[in-house]
Order: structure tokens, then C-alpha cells, then sequence
């Protein structure tokens, strides 16, 4: 499964890496919602919600699924805004923010409760069927859903004005002295990659990004490595791609009908074998899930055993268990070396420890 971006006959001129205060700030909104999804940063988050005050916290709830079950799309509303960039600052960011028009903010708020195959397009506004689609979809989330969707829907501009409010007092509260510290590193990883794009070209410029981000030059075609199956089309407005300190793991794809690609992708990703693709991560799953791989499993995480020697201890034939190691192998969980006439075969134990939080970052991702 991936998100394909059509890359084909795109300039290195239609791409920019800038960094943007919105798009961190709602970061850190998600961070301090769900700290266990971030833990190299618990300490910040510990702090922030330590020092939070009691109003603001309570606040921070009102509306959590905008930056908690989803990231919602208005936090990169420049990608929205017609050749706009991200601002500098916070107030920029939230001045292309208000530029974009009610159904447009609507729509994208409302990600929250319509699944991605099942988004209503701009004009919910405007028309009563698609308002009570979206008022059952936003019931079935729970009340707290519906009540927002109904103000949404009855008054936008009011929920306009109360997001812009709560931004503007977290940045006072805690994230402009975060954004201070964060937006030096955030920069000098936009200019590394701007850098690489122009005297190396995209697919190096990409690869760098992310080990689940790929050129695909013969289909020209960017290809993001996701438990998201969609397509969009950077031909016409270029690409955006936003680093972000807070968000790792999550490399999120904005690909939203009518708004520029934006990939939002954590900065200094590590080395290109470090994040295992999620078809691999399927193939170790399912290679683990057999009840006879899994007893195989526990044996060769002891010692290192032969294929004749592992017959014996499970009572099973040599060629059953040759075909039970090849699944092993093939999905890298397993080594072999070999002494004089025998192979040995024994569990790669780290890999196999590691698997639960290689598991936990590609479903986050």
C-alpha cells in the first residue's frame, strides 16, 4: 500500500522544503494528546502539560480529534492557499489560515469524521443531504463529534475565531518558546534538502526526506511507503514538503482535491536501512504467525540448529521444516552460516526485538 504522487515533468523550481510554526504547532498539539506516540520526547511533553494551565488543558480536550484521531489539514492550510508558502511565523500562518474560504475550511475540519474514501467535497455548506451524511458520520465518532460538527456547519465563522483564539494562547502558553528552539533546526534541514534537490535532483533530495519516500523515475511518480492506499498530482502546483522535530514518526501526505501535495516528514530521518518498508513489515508478521514457525522460534532464539536437528525435536519431516525456515528467511528473521558440512540456522534476536516498535512506526507513519 502507498499514497503515489504524479511527479512527471515537475521542475526542481515547483518543489520547496520550508519549514511552518501551524504545522508544528498542531504537531505538538498531537504530541501532548498522545505522549506515548512521541517517546523521545517525553520530557517536553511532560513539562508542557506539568506547566499547563488548568483553562487551557480543558481547552486542549474541547477539540482533540482535529489533532489527535487525525491531523487535520488545516494545520498546513498554506498548501491550500493558491502559491502560497508557509509564514515565518505563527500569525502568518494563521493569516493563510483565514485566507481560505468557509467551505474549504469546513471540509478539511470535518476530516475527522469522514474516512478518506468517504470525504464530503466543499459545498456541504450549501447543501442539506450532504450536512445530515456528515452529522450521522460525525454521530457514529461520539457526542463530543457531533456537537462540534453542528457548530461547525451552523457557524463557521464563530469556530474560526475560536481556533484561531486557542492557537493563539497555546503559542503564548507554551509553543512559541518551543517554536524558538525548534525553528533553526527546522531550517537548516529545509536548506540541507533544498541543497540536495538542486545539486543531486529529487530522488536523492527524496530519499533523504524519508527511507518510505521514493522517486519512481520510469513512472515519474513519488512514491510514499503507507497503510494508505491514493494518488494525487503535483504537475500543476508543485510540492511542499514540511520538516517537522515533534512528529516522528509520522510522515503524513497531504493529498487533499484542490490543495498543493505537501509531505510533513520528520527531520534528520535516519539511514535508509533503519525503517523497514511496510511490506516487509507484513511479511515478518505473517512469517511469525504460524504456530510451527513460532515454536521453530523459540529453539533457534536458544542456539543455532540444523534443519535434520530441528526435524527431530518437532517430529516433522526435513523438507517441512525446510519450508518453514525458507519463510523465516525470507522475511529476514533468521540467519545461516555454515560449519563444514552442516548449516546452521539461529533467530536473529534484536531484529525480532526490535519488531514491535518497527510494527508501531509503520502503522503511525
Amino acid at each position: 500500500m502507498s499514497v503515489s504522487i504524479d511527479f512527471a515533468g515537475v521542475r526542481p523550481e515547483q518543489v520547496a522544503f520550508v519549514p511552518s510554526p501551524l504545522a508544528e504547532l498542531g504537531m505538538a498539539l498531537h504530541a501532548l494528546s498522545e505522549p506515548g506516540h512521541h517517546p523521545a520526547i517525553q520530557g517536553w511533553t511532560g513539562s508542557v502539560l506539568a506547566g499547563l494551565d488548568p483553562h487551557l488543558a480543558d481547552r486542549l480536550c474541547e477539540a482533540d480529534f482535529l489533532w489527535r484521531t487525525v491531523f487535520s489539514d488545516l494545520f498546513l492550510a498554506c498548501a491550500g492557499v493558491p502559491g502560497a508558502l508557509p509564514g515565518e511565523t505563527l500569525a502568518e500562518d494563521l493569516a493563510l489560515l483565514d485566507k481560505l474560504p468557509d467551505d474549504q475550511f469546513v471540509d478539511a475540519a470535518l476530516e475527522f469524521a469522514c474516512p478518506a474514501c468517504d470525504c464530503p467535497a466543499p459545498g456541504v455548506l450549501a447543501d442539506p443531504v450532504l450536512r445530515g451524511r456528515v452529522l450521522d458520520l460525525a454521530a457514529s465518532r461520539g457526542p463530543r463529534q457531533l456537537a462540534f460538527a453542528r457548530r461547525l456547519l451552523d457557524d463557521p465563522p464563530g469556530v474560526r475565531a475560536w481556533l484561531r483564539r486557542f492557537l493563539e494562547d497555546c503559542d503564548k502558553a507554551f509553543f512559541a518558546e518551543t517554536w524558538e528552539r525548534l525553528s533553526h533546526q527546522l531550517a537548516a534541514d529545509a536548506r540541507h534538502k533544498t541543497q540536495i534537490l538542486h545539486r543531486r535532483g529529487p530522488a536523492e533530495a527524496f530519499a533523504a526526506v524519508s527511507p518510505a519516500v521514493r522517486l519512481d523515475e520510469a513512472r515519474g511518480r513519488i512514491v510514499v511507503d503507507k497503510l494508505v492506499e491514493s494518488r494525487t498530482s503535483a504537475r500543476d502546483a508543485g510540492l511542499l514538503l514540511i520538516p517537522t522535530s515533534l512528529g516522528r514518526p509520522h510522515l503524513n501526505v497531504l493529498h487533499r482535491e484542490g490543495w498543493r501535495p505537501l509531505l510533513h516528514y520528520p527531520a534528520h530521518s535516519p539511514a535508509p536501512d533503519a525503517v523497514p518498508s511496510v511490506e516487509l513489515l507484513t511479511l515478518r508478521m505473517n512469517a511469525l504467525s504460524h504456530p510451527v514457525r513460532m515454536q521453530l522460534c523459540r529453539n533457534l532464539a536458544r542456539s543455532a540448529y540444523t534443519t535434520t536437528e530441528l526435524a527431530r525435536i518437532h517430529t516433522m519431516s526435513a523438507p517441512e521444516i525446510s519450508r518453514h525456515l525458507a519463510a523465516l528467511k525470507k522475511a529476514g528473521l533468521i540467519t545461516t552460516r555454515r560449519r563444514g558440512r552442516y548449516v546452521l540456522h539461529q533467530l536473529d534476536v534484536a531484529l525480532v526485538a526490535r519488531l514491535g516498535s518497527d510494527f508501531l512506526e509503520g502503522i503511525l507513519r
